[in-house]
Parts: structure tokens; C-alpha cells; sequence
């Protein structure tokens, strides 16, 4: 975020009368930029070691201009030793996959939380909570077992359906139908809309901010999870890009530059969603109260 986005923002922000650039306010400027900094260096510092030969990358000295200046080579040898445009490919289906499934269920769960009384309903929403709480670690052997039983191991749908539900997500969507107006679907009802026009015509409309926020954070967990298409996928063909990257090791010990490569090129694609789609990030942010009131 630049600094002129972060000025706008405090000068909007302020109540009439009220210096924008009060103390307060300076000094949550300062530790805002302080903690953009702090995120920022590391990396700068992947991306530099990414470029570096492996000898300036392995060198104990630390430098951000290596003497034999910069180099793809890194990139080139990851580049050709792994299927990477395939990897990247199985990484977009599954994540886009994932991600409809997901804010599909979790929309309709959370309005149905937030609208509906029906038997079982505080029992059913306390075992949303409970699943909230329970490491997804635990998990993998009950899921996996699953899996085989439906013969969905070394599938699309093997590494797409343990992933499609989010318990935290229909809490977060709840938390925002609460916040509309009930006379909004009353108006509706009375002229004649049954509850699902209601929720297609008039919810959805009005959740589209939170809606987007919620498809880019479960796209972005999708896109960068690791352990569950590792163990779900033996087959090259299928494994995503995460998984992929890991197969591209060199037998001659730890190779800094390669390494640093696989990780830029597996975040590359996060990187432009965000770059996209920051203004929906924030406002959903806002919007489910994770930034504060």
C-alpha cells in the first residue's frame, strides 16, 4: 500500500474538525509502515537470492548485489526440471474449485444461521465452532481412508472435496447477514418471493464485498496448501503446484537459489490476486470486523 492510499485513507477516515495528522494517528502511520517494512524485507531478499548464482546464494556474506551479478539460472533449472505449467494448471482447478464449492455452501449455511430457526440449530452451530477448533492435522488418516473407500485417491475431486467446506467462512458470512435489514426480505416476501428468491435476489446482491473477500482467502489457503494434495496424490500428473516444486530437488545438498526460485514462482500467482483484488481484500476485511470496529 502506498503511502498516498494510506494519506487518502486517514483523510477520509476523520471526523470534521479532527487534525488527520494527529499524534495518534502519525504513530499508527509509523507502526503500519514499520510492519509493512518488516514484511517486505524477506521478501526482497527471496527475490534477490532467487537471481543470485548458487555459489553468491551459498556464500556467508550478505549482499543484495552479488559480485557475479544477477542470473536466471535458478529459475531455469527449476523451470526444466519439473512439469511446473501443469502443476500450475492442477493448482487452478482445484483452487477454483474449492473456492465455488466453498462460498456456495458456506453462503447458504450462513443464511440459514442467521434467518432460519429450525430443529437441531444450536447444535448443529456449536459443531461449527467445535470444527473450527480442531486441528485440521487431526483429520488426514479419517479423510484419507475416505478417499479410498470412494476411490477418489490420485483425483481432482480426491484433493477438491476435503478442502470445500469452511467452518470459519459461515461464521464470517453469518456475522454479515446478520447486519441486513430484516425488512428488506419482508418487502420481497410480500410481494410474493419464496426464501431462496429472497436469498439470490436481494442477500447475495448486497454480500457481494464479503462474498469476494471470502472466495480470495479461500483461494489463496486452496492455492498454497501443501499437505493434503501431498498426501491425497501420488500420480506427477495430478499434483499441484506446491507439491510439485518439492520434487524438484537437486542430489548435490541444499540449493539456496532453486529453493528461493520454486518459492517466488509458487507465489507469483497470490501475489497478482492480491495485486488485483487488494481493494476487495481490505473491504472485506473491514467488513468482517477482522481489522476492528
Amino acid at each position: 500500500m502506498s503511502s498516498y492510499t494510506l494519506s487518502r485513507g486517514i483523510k477520509q477516515r476523520h471526523k470534521p474538525g479532527e487534525n488527520p495528522w494527529s499524534v495518534s494517528r502519525m504513530v499508527a502511520l509509523l507502526v503500519l509502515a514499520v510492519l509493512a517494512v518488516s514484511w517486505l524485507v524477506p521478501f526482497v531478499w527471496a527475490v534477490v537470492t532467487s537471481l543470485k548464482s548458487e555459489a553468491d546464494a551459498g556464500a556467508s556474506s550478505i549482499s543484495l548485489s552479488p559480485p557475479d551479478g544477477f542470473s536466471f539460472e535458478a529459475y531455469r533449472k527449476v523451470l526444466s526440471a519439473g512439469d511446473i505449467p501443469a502443476w500450475a494448471w492442477n493448482s487452478l482447478i482445484t483452487s477454483v474449485a474449492i473456492t465455488l464449492i466453498t462460498v456456495a455452501t458456506s453462503a447458504l449455511a450462513g443464511y440459514a444461521f442467521s434467518r432460519m430457526n429450525f430443529r437441531g440449530r444450536r447444535w448443529l452451530y456449536a459443531a461449527i465452532i467445535a470444527a473450527i477448533i480442531i486441528p485440521p492435522q487431526l483429520l488426514i488418516v479419517p479423510l484419507f481412508r475416505q478417499m479410498l473407500a470412494f476411490n477418489l485417491v490420485d483425483t481432482y475431486w480426491g484433493i477438491i472435496l476435503p478442502q470445500a467446506f469452511a467452518p470459519a467462512m459461515v461464521l464470517i458470512l453469518k456475522r454479515f447477514f446478520d447486519q441486513i435489514p430484516v425488512e428488506l426480505e419482508d418487502a420481497a416476501r410480500v410481494d410474493g418471493a419464496n426464501r431462496l428468491r429472497v436469498f439470490w435476489s436481494i442477500v447475495l446482491p448486497l454480500s457481494r464485498p464479503i462474498l469476494a473477500a471470502v472466495a480470495i482467502f479461500v483461494f489463496i489457503g486452496a492455492w498454497n496448501n501443501f499437505l493434503w494434495p501431498f498426501i491425497v496424490t501420488t500420480d506427477a500428473d495430478l499434483m499441484t503446484l506446491p507439491v510439485g516444486l518439492q520434487t524438484v530437488k537437486s542430489a548435490y545438498g541444499l540449493q539456496y537459489a532453486q529453493n528461493m526460485a520454486s518459492a517466488i514462482l509458487a507465489a507469483l500467482p497470490l501475489v497478482i490476486v492480491f495485486l488485483f483484488f487488494q481493494r476487495q481484500i481490505i473491504k472485506g476485511i473491514a467488513t468482517t470486523g477482522f481489522g476492528g470496529q
